[in-house]
């Protein structure tokens, strides 16, 4: 039995390519006709078709066509590699999208810590999430945000994600204890203040620099610091109330 033969036009009839495309494969050697009919004109055969394939499949998982004529060109070439490379693309992927879920999470509670909230304000912290990265590498030096890398990694994310979560209600509470005009010195002032200590602390691991470098980063952008809620009012209130609990002053009649 003759084997089949299809002509460039037949291919791609078959796989929904186009010509140009398969025209393009051939001219990089990616995929080149095996053979040529009597009167010249080149045509594929079934093993071009299976190589079609690989390159089809090895495409749509996401590699580029760089990639694709490397693997091919592999005599180790299998798709237990190529899911083994796949798969650890994704798991970077699911990491990244991990982390945006995270961060908008954390945008939500702090929306949630204002009264109102509309779409300029939401889109404006957004754009200070953004450029939170920018920040760190203008703040930190390159040896603190290894510190800080070290830091995440021995606190453990569940840790990350519940100091996260804890964070806007700190805020929240020290916002409304300043509002109703508590005194700084107040015991329940006192208390969330030490709880404030703790959770910069616990970021910092206690490096007077990287706090340093945290202060500066506040006070220089204070876009930054007012999407959390966050203010020069806050700052100076929650600072009276660590000074009196460091001095031990109790309420002063």
């Amino acid at each position: 039995m003759e084997e089949r033969q299809w002509k460039i036009g037949e291919l791609a009839q078959e796989t929904g390519l186009t010509i140009r495309t398969l025209h393009y494969y051939d001219q990089i050697g990616l995929l080149k006709p095996s053979r040529h009919t009597e009167s010249g004109h080149r045509v594929y055969t079934p093993d071009d078709v299976i190589r079609l394939q690989q390159i089809l499949s090895l495409k749509s998982l996401g590699f580029s066509l760089e990639e694709i004529q490397a693997c091919l060109q592999k005599p180790t070439f299998s798709p237990e590699h190529i899911i083994d490379r796949q798969l650890e693309q994704l798991e970077n992927k699911i990491q990244l999208m991990q982390t945006l879920r995270e961060r908008l999470i954390l945008i939500r509670r702090w929306l949630d810590t204002r009264q109102k909230v509309n779409t300029e304000t939401l889109l404006h912290t957004l754009e200070v999430i953004r450029m939170s990265e920018q920040l760190r590498g203008k703040y930190y030096t390159e040896e603190q945000l290894k510190q800080l890398e070290e830091r995440r990694k021995l606190l453990g994310e569940e840790t990350i994600r519940e100091t996260e979560r804890e964070w806007p209600e700190l805020i929240r509470r020290v916002r409304e204890e300043m509002e109703k005009g508590t005194p700084p010195h107040d015991e329940n002032v006192r208390k969330l203040a030490r709880r404030w200590k703790g959770l910069v602390k616990m970021f910092t691991g206690g490096d007077p620099g990287i706090r340093q470098s945290l202060q500066r980063m506040y006070e220089e952008n204070p876009d930054f610091g007012a999407q959390m809620g966050l203010d020069q009012k806050i700052f100076a209130y929650i600072g009276k109330a660590m000074d009196a609990d460091k001095d031990g002053k109790g309420p002063q009649t």
